[in-house]
């Protein structure tokens, strides 16, 4: 929100680090994804449902444990992506600075990545979802793609690497 003071900024996240009107599981949820911040110890998994027709988002809800800040912008974030139902695209350019102004640079910019966990997350889940579209499309099952994915992570295990 623009043109808010700082004091107004801090309340309306307080507000929504409180609240929490996205903080559940979208059971149809057509991929799942969980994203951490080890400085802070934040943890969300992102739930994301696309259109069937469109590369676009249909609703995006989350869960997750940590700071103020990083359940605030996790909540402005679904709240946002939930209004305006953007294009994978226009996640995948939504940058980390413009989180920083959707949640109040004067508030986040002593902790960036708590202010960002939720929107990277975002676009790992849409990365996930635009692969997994494509192995359907080259004619693998839902359960083939799991399994790839079960495999995929199990190789990463010790790696330092985060697979979707």
């Amino acid at each position: 929100m623009t043109g808010m003071d700082r004091e107004t900024r801090i309340a309306w996240l307080v507000d929504h680090a409180k609240r929490l009107p996205h903080l559940e599981a979208l059971p149809d949820a057509d991929v799942r994804v969980e994203g951490g911040n080890p400085g802070c110890g934040d943890v969300v998994t992102v739930h994301l449902k696309a259109d069937a027709a469109e590369d676009r988002v249909a609703a995006v809800r989350f869960e997750g444990v940590g700071c103020t800040l990083s359940r605030a912008a996790a909540s402005v974030l679904a709240e946002r992506t939930n209004l305006h139902r953007p294009t994978f695209a226009e996640v995948e350019r939504f940058s980390d600075e413009a989180m920083m102004d959707l949640v109040g640079r004067d508030v986040a910019s002593a902790r960036p990545r708590c202010a960002a966990l939720a929107l990277s997350t975002l676009k790992t889940a849409v990365k996930v979802l635009q692969m997994n579209r494509k192995l359907k499309m080259a004619g693998h099952s839902a359960a083939e793609i799991a399994a790839l994915r079960r495999a995929i992570a199990a190789a990463a295990t010790g790696t330092g690497l985060a697979p979707g």
